[in-house]
């Protein structure tokens, strides 16, 4: 490399050498130790089950990058060490080897194979034995493969009528379109499960010698969007039949004239899994023009069962007595009212803010127990070892509130659960009743992190795209399936599949189609 820069000249003499080795032993071993810290740290932030993502998002962000920059260096370190002479070796070898994962075993394996030699290099001699071989793995890449597929339909004709008789035209995932359904299916995923926008999947393509227009790519996002509608009606209304819900939303940039204005995305989220359900977990994502309550009240209809939010005062509407399908029971979120205390505890080092943390952790710490009990063994759980502490938080919460200023934030974190206390300790007497509204929470994620890269959405009717492609592969994912493959195979056979038995596509009960193979 000529414009790589000069290394240090080596010491002369003995000494000097052995105080370059540990020098360098001791920067090697200070960058392993910063390095597994960050690891624990990392880990012990992830591991955390209860708040969300705004008391520790920044922070796990900011660490990982760290984490990687320290990475980067001590690899780079350790690059240069194995090009340093035999005197720095010993320094080396005494470093501990970090572990390797095996490589994936599902991969396809291609055996290269180095033949050793015909002639023994010692004396000459031809007669050599096999005595078996060592094999080292390298894990690579092989880009993307385009191919075009031809469907060639031959015709016959009658030697006695004259008949001509052809094979019907195949069906296309999309009308009119000439994309496969693994290409759509990757074109959406990308979009909507990576993140990536049209216009740099356009860059990709035309860089692998393949141009696809923007404008190309965002025909198929709209019509695979209306080819699988029937499949998001399915998955809404498979939500709108739970017993609990998770509701929540967040802002969405919207492009208007000269400007944005923000819209939202709403999340409903049926997962009974946490108290014994046995059906399976789904999650539906809508779109509105602004957050009023109404739009909620309008998408859940005729449920009637117990929802899980926050205190948006738009949620109102859905608890009140008077509503024409009957009200609707709320389960107060206890993450939500953790974090009015954790960030003054943060921020102010409140005492009585530090104190209602740890109170409330230990209601947290009795419920991971019952997770993934029936709503009965819940419920029992609760009363034998919840209910004391809830009950010794509220006069505690109830005693300090008497002593502070209406004014000050200590006193409206607490305002904020009394006010609420009913919806707070719904969940001693409703086993389906979570702790909190972290599955919401949890959907609502990759929103935010797709903000970053899509910046805006074009339209209203853009909104709706998203939420519709949202819900399916999230939906997917809540079902622990690869999202791509399922829906490269519901394109693949939507076309000609009876409308009757559209659920034999939802992901929970999907089975992969074995594709017919083409002749040559």
């Amino acid at each position: 490399m000529p414009n790589a820069p000069e290394p240090p000249p080596l010491p002369t003499d003995l000494a000097a050498a052995h105080a370059m080795i540990l020098a360098e032993r001791a920067a090697r071993l200070a960058s392993e130790i910063a390095v597994e810290r960050l690891k624990l740290e990392v880990a012990r932030l992830r591991r955390e089950r209860f708040g969300t993502s705004s008391e520790r998002s920044a922070r796990i962000d900011q660490l990982e990058l760290v984490l990687e920059d320290l990475e980067e260096t001590l690899a780079e370190t350790r690059a240069q060490a194995t090009a340093e002479p035999e005197a720095l070796s010993g320094a080396a070898s005494s470093r501990r080897k970090p572990a390797r994962r095996p490589l994936p075993e599902h991969l396809p394996r291609e055996r290269v194979v180095h033949p050793g030699p015909t002639t023994c290099a010692c004396c000459g001699g031809a007669r050599l034995r096999h005595l078996g071989e060592d094999v080292t793995e390298t894990l690579e890449r092989i880009p993307a493969r385009w191919v075009v597929i031809q469907h060639v339909r031959e015709r016959v004709s009658c030697s006695d009528c004259e008949t001509i008789a052809q094979a019907p035209a195949p069906f296309h995932p999309i009308p009119r379109g000439r994309a496969g359904p693994n290409l759509l299916a990757e074109v959406m995923m990308a979009k909507f499960g990576l993140h990536l926008p049209l216009h740099r999947q356009s860059q990709r393509f035309a860089h692998e010698g393949v141009p696809i227009d923007v404008s190309t790519l965002a025909g198929w996002v709209g019509a695979v969007t209306t080819a699988l509608s029937p499949l998001v009606t399915r998955i809404e209304a498979h939500v709108r039949g739970a017993e609990r819900l998770h509701l929540d939303d967040t802002p969405v940039p919207v492009l208007a004239k000269g400007k944005t204005r923000t819209g939202r995305l709403w999340t409903v989220v049926r997962d009974d899994r946490p108290f014994g359900g046995p059906e399976p977990p789904a999650v539906a994502y809508f779109y509105s023009p602004d957050r009023s309550g109404a739009h909620a009240e309008t998408w859940l209809g005729d449920f009637h069962g117990l929802v899980q939010a926050d205190a948006f005062s738009g949620f109102g509407r859905l608890y009140e007595p008077g509503r024409k399908l009957g009200p609707l029971r709320e389960a107060a979120c206890w993450a939500h009212a953790r974090r009015k205390f954790f960030e003054l505890a943060e921020l102010r080092k409140a005492p009585i803010a530090i104190e209602a943390v740890a109170r409330i952790d230990a209601i947290f710490a009795t419920e991971r127990a019952t997770n993934g009990l029936a709503a009965d063994e819940r419920r029992a759980h609760r009363r034998t070892r919840s209910a004391a502490l809830v009950a010794e938080l509220e006069a505690w919460l109830r005693q300090n509130r008497a002593k502070l200023s209406a004014k000050a934030p200590v006193a409206q974190a607490i305002d904020y659960m009394l006010k609420r206390w009913s919806a707070f300790i719904l969940f001693l007497d409703d086993g389906r009743a979570c702790l909190s509204n972290n599955a919401a929470e949890r959907a609502l994620r990759p929103i935010a992190v797709g903000r970053r890269n899509w910046t805006f959405a074009g339209s209203d009717a853009g909104g709706h795209r998203a939420a519709a492609l949202y819900t399916l592969i999230e939906t997917a994912k809540l079902n622990g399936i690869n999202a791509q493959a399922w829906l490269a195979d519901v394109l693949s056979r939507l076309p000609d599949h009876p409308a009757q038995h559209i659920d034999d596509l939802l992901p929970w009960n999907w089975t992969q189609h074995q594709p017919r193979p083409i002749a040559a």
